[in-house]
C-alpha cells in the first residue's frame, strides 16, 4: 500500500476540500494533478501554524456572527406578533397566499431588521388567524414569530 503525502490547499478543490484544508492523497495525484496545477501545497511548520491561525479566525468570526443573530432573536421574539393585511372572500378566506416576502416586508417595516426570505418557514396560510412562524438566523439559531393576518380595510 503505498503511503499518503500530506498537503494544504490553496484553492477549493471539488469533492476534495475547501483552500486551507488539509488532505491526505495517493503521491500520483498529488505529484501528476494538485501540484503542478498549484492547488495545493506541501505541509511545512510555517504552512500548518497558517493554516491554525485562518481556522481560529473563521471559528472566532463565526461566534460572532451566531451572536448577533441571538440578538436578532431576542429582539424578534419580544416584538410580539406581526399583522398581515389581507383581501377576505367568504368563510374568512384570503385572496392569494401570505409568501415569505410579505413577512420579510413586515418584519422590516416593524423592526428595520434585515432577514433571508429564504431562511423563513411558514405554514400554509389560506384564512384570517394567527400563525406561527420560523426564521433561521444562523444554522444554531431559529426565532418563533406569531404573524397575525387580518382582513384589509
Amino acid at each position: 500500500m503505498a503511503k499518503r503525502i500530506q498537503l494544504v490547499l490553496n484553492q477549493d478543490v471539488s469533492k476534495l476540500g475547501k483552500l486551507g484544508d488539509l488532505i491526505d492523497v495517493a503521491p500520483g495525484y498529488a505529484r501528476n494533478y494538485l501540484l503542478p496545477k498549484s492547488l495545493a501545497t506541501f505541509v511545512t511548520p510555517g504552512i500548518l501554524r497558517q493554516v491554525e491561525r485562518r481556522k481560529e479566525l473563521e471559528r472566532q468570526r463565526q461566534e460572532e456572527l451566531k451572536q448577533k443573530a441571538v440578538e436578532q432573536k431576542t429582539a424578534l421574539e419580544n416584538v410580539g406578533s406581526f399583522k398581515i393585511a389581507k383581501q377576505v372572500g367568504e368563510n374568512q378566506a384570503i385572496f392569494g397566499t401570505v409568501t415569505t416576502q410579505d413577512v420579510v416586508d413586515i418584519i422590516q417595516g416593524a423592526t428595520e431588521m434585515e432577514v433571508d426570505r429564504r431562511g423563513i418557514t411558514i405554514p400554509d396560510i389560506g384564512s384570517l388567524g394567527t400563525y406561527q412562524a420560523e426564521i433561521k438566523l444562523h444554522s444554531d439559531v431559529t426565532a418563533k414569530v406569531k404573524i397575525e393576518v387580518v382582513a384589509s380595510e
